[in-house]
């Protein structure tokens, strides 16, 4: 298994995986990844990103996912886990938290906080966010783009913060 940053010939494939997923928990609405601009050329989007990246997991040749980190509030030092989401066939096998040391880690150089937003309905993925010490929030922090979302989390990166 290799996690590797996202490259143009990932764009389709990763594309496809946010909205099958999505669609699979009846997501494909306005205010979820699903409708989000950037989607269809993650590649070039987080390329452009100050402090921001993405990475896909490639298994034998096919993609099994993908994460990513990009700024959210760079001026209180916090970013934003992004579009963390697994083929069905991949998930229950330790994936996704490879995805989260490898984003987290990433995020701890640049930033002392990182902010998330989910569904309650997307269970495994809240049991993973609080596994990794995420707080859930009462509310969403100032700026979020995802209307839809109805969970919120925080997790401090450093510990002299």
């Amino acid at each position: 298994m290799l996690i590797r940053e996202i490259q143009e010939k990932d764009n389709q494939v990763i594309q496809m995986i946010i909205q099958q997923s999505l669609k699979s928990f009846d997501l494909a609405i306005p205010g979820t990844a699903y409708f989000d601009p950037q989607l269809a050329n993650l590649a070039g989007y987080y390329q452009q990103l100050p402090n921001g990246n993405y990475w896909v997991v490639e298994e034998n040749g096919q993609i099994l996912g993908g994460c990513g980190i990009g700024p959210f509030d760079e001026e209180k030092g916090i970013c934003e886990l992004q579009k963390i989401y697994l083929t069905p066939e991949s998930q229950g096998k330790g994936v996704a938290k490879k995805l989260m040391n490898k984003a987290l880690a990433y995020a701890e150089e640049h930033y002392d906080f990182c902010y998330l937003e989910t569904m309650k309905r997307m269970e495994k993925a809240n049991k993973l966010y609080q596994s990794f010490g995420f707080q859930q929030l009462a509310e969403p922090l100032k700026g979020s783009e995802h209307s839809a979302m109805e969970c919120w989390y925080l997790k401090k990166l450093k510990e002299n913060n």
